[in-house]
């Protein structure tokens, strides 16, 4: 959409969770000598080094969470699992007892996510009678890894009252709970990402409450403004924050209606803020001054 709104011809390459793949996609952007380009890098090592030579070559990008870039968009992670902790927590106190079984289904092995884990887990300490019986990173974050976790659980557990994670990992982890027959509608199973699925979980009114969202659609349109300014030869945020929202059943038409129309979301300032915070800024005429290390705008100085 903005792309189109800017005059920009517009690619999507997918590398299909291969690290080689998405090298070959940049070094081809490199050789066609493309202006601008939005990564969600897979092997940062592998990837780097090209990234480098495309910014050197005065091309726009924007990463989403991983050095090196123009732009990095990043969530404050902190506050992204605050929101998903705070919620089951409330949840736990007001609907449950003060009482629960939970499952937290991690990506510690992360360095850019494992804060949200931190937070999840001290707003849960905050319930005396919330306890985890489980703290453990599938051994693939998706939602086959999800349910393979949540099976080896419940050979030990036959009774889980909270599951948190990824909504990818936890889709899978309720699909497991299903299967065994032990899905209940008083169950408070929440993730992060705002994947459509959760969304349509929600919106059935059983087990799935919760899921953070970080407005894709919204930061996409922000990223495809700011390279398109680059090329313009405007200054450009170095630090973008996507802004955690906390979607349930009761909130998410509010929430939809704002990813379907992204545009008038950004040009909107107040409602833009909701969703957005910039850090910093670059031109081309500085962009040897880019961004290679992991930045956070929770990082302490």
């Amino acid at each position: 959409m903005a792309a189109k709104q800017r005059g920009l011809a517009f690619e999507i390459a997918l590398a299909d969770n291969d690290p080689n793949a998405m090298v070959g996609h940049v070094r081809r952007a490199l050789a066609d000598r493309v202006g601008a380009l939005i990564a969600a890098p897979i092997n940062v090592a592998t990837l780097a080094p090209v990234i480098r030579e495309f910014i050197a070559q005065g091309g726009y990008v924007g990463s989403i969470v991983p050095p090196p870039a123009t732009t990095i968009l990043n969530a404050p992670q902190l506050a992204t699992g605050k929101a998903l902790g705070d919620a089951a927590a409330a949840y736990i106190r007001t609907r449950l007892g003060g009482e629960a079984r939970v499952v937290l289904l991690t990506h510690d092995s992360n360095q850019f996510l494992a804060q949200r884990f931190v937070a999840i887990r001290a707003a849960l300490k905050s319930v005396p009678g919330a306890r985890v019986i489980a703290d453990i990173s599938p051994k693939t974050v998706d939602k086959d890894g999800g349910q393979a976790t949540m099976r080896t659980i419940l050979l030990a557990h036959s009774r889980v009252d909270v599951v948190l994670g990824a909504d990818t990992v936890v889709l899978g982890a309720l699909a497991a709970l299903r299967e065994a027959r032990l899905a209940r509608d008083d169950q408070f199973i929440g993730g992060i990402d705002g994947e459509p699925e959760a969304f349509a979980e929600m919106q059935k009114g059983g087990p799935y409450k919760a899921s953070v969202s970080l407005a894709s659609p919204i930061f996409g349109y922000a990223l495809a403004q700011h390279a398109a300014d680059w090329l313009e030869g405007r200054s450009v945020p170095q630090g973008l924050d996507i802004l955690p929202s906390l979607v349930s059943r009761e909130t998410q038409s509010r929430f939809e209606r704002d990813t379907a129309d992204p545009a008038a979301v950004f040009y909107d300032q107040a409602r833009r803020n909701a969703y957005l915070r910039a850090y910093g800024n670059n031109c081309y005429d500085d962009r040897s001054d880019f961004v290679d290390f992991g930045w956070s705008s929770e990082l302490k100085e």
